[in-house]
């Protein structure tokens, strides 16, 4: 029944619209989704503050007196140019279910539809709830809306971890820097600032920065914070002093960082060069910022899920962080303890990419045992 259910999710276009214009967005999915849920009796909710980007959330309502679990998984995938073969014919070889999004991370929605469907059946006295979110690989506005919404006493994301307890993961803050010149006829110097060579000295010390990042504290399981210029934009022709010159940056950032506390670094950074460096200006622009995540170990969930991963996989789960962000941040910022677990494969957002037809069986199991746990 679940690997079924994974080829159908995979051969269904989900490519987010705002990574690939045009791309066929999640209606599509999002449709088959609830049509699932509803033929199995769940009470079914469609959110779409954004027309055109569905999420879905089904619930399967408890007798009462007991926690309450929400599973949250993305709908959408990355584009399927380049893709090596049928990136939608869920092709099976070698124990690999391979297609655009059979990793990240359509094996853990289809376990974690299963695994609630399965535990509805067992007279829970809490109720089951499962986000299938839109818009995760892009603005996470899917998750952002469930929550405005639902509550839960806890929460599991479904991301792929290859069957290890992610209890941490790294946050992002994205700002643009305007360095500024002087416009002027090329063979003005007298007149003109070059806002490309100032930039050179932001550049510089930015990599400086990322030097004291790396040999500062760092994170037991994540390491340390890092910075990089993502893009740089500047002058009009050859002929010009540019006065403008705009660089992109990238801070990623482990727990106890925030978006407020790097763009306090940065300034510090800028501010030194304008106290150094002859007609050195500024204007700092901040982007999207996402939070980093670090669960309780303690907590009931993060207890729970490694019980029944243990008693599935026969030793205690391995115990991780990542590098990437994930919608786990947004729980924890809603006061929901939360945890990931997800499936093995590879290859996201790569040419050729996979889930383990094993580990997406495996993960449904750990899931309905921990809903029986968590919810009874």
């Amino acid at each position: 029944m679940i690997l079924d259910l994974l080829r159908e999710l995979v051969g269904i276009d989900s490519v987010n619209p705002e990574l690939v214009p045009g791309g066929a967005g999640e209606v599509a999915i999002a449709d088959h989704c609830a049509r699932w849920f509803g033929e199995r009796g769940f009470e079914v909710h469609r959110l779409e503050e954004r027309p055109g980007r569905p999420s879905i959330v089904a619930i399967a309502r408890g007798s009462g007196g007991g926690r309450s679990l929400m599973f949250n998984g993305h709908l959408d995938t990355v584009g399927l140019a380049g893709y090596d073969g049928d990136p939608l014919a869920a092709e099976e070889r070698d124990g690999r279910i391979h297609g655009r999004g059979t990793f990240d991370m359509k094996g853990g929605l289809a376990a974690m539809m299963v695994a609630a469907h399965e535990a509805k059946q067992l007279g829970l006295r809490g109720d089951v709830l499962v986000a299938c979110v839109a818009d995760e690989e892009f603005g996470s506005h899917g998750t952002e809306e469930v929550l405005r919404h639902f509550t839960a006493d806890a929460a599991i994301v479904a991301e792929p971890s290859n069957l290890e307890l992610t209890v941490a993961h790294k946050g992002f803050a994205w700002f643009e820097v305007e360095i500024e010149g002087r416009a002027a006829h090329g063979s003005r110097p007298d007149l003109g600032i070059d806002a490309i060579v100032k930039a050179g000295h932001f550049l510089v010390a930015l990599e400086e920065w990322q030097r004291r990042l790396g040999a500062g504290d760092v994170h037991p399981l994540l390491g340390a914070g890092s910075v990089h210029a993502s893009t740089i934009d500047g002058g009009q022709e050859a002929s010009t002093y540019p006065a403008r010159c705009r660089v992109t940056l990238e801070r990623r950032t482990v727990p106890g960082e925030t978006t407020e506390s790097v763009r306090a670094e940065l300034e510090a950074l800028l501010d030194g060069l304008v106290a150094t460096v002859p007609d050195f200006r500024y204007r700092v622009v901040q982007g999207l910022g996402r939070p980093p995540f670090q669960a309780d170990r303690e907590s009931p969930i993060v207890a729970c899920l490694a019980a029944q991963a243990e008693k599935e996989l026969g030793h205690p789960p391995v115990i991780r962080g990542e590098p990437f962000w994930t919608d786990c941040a947004l729980y924890d910022a809603a006061g929901i303890p939360c945890v990931l677990y997800g499936a093995g494969g590879a290859g996201a957002h790569a040419a050729t990419e996979w889930a383990d037809a094993a580990s997406v069986e495996r993960l449904a199991r750990i899931f309905t045992a921990t809903i029986a746990d968590f919810c009874a």
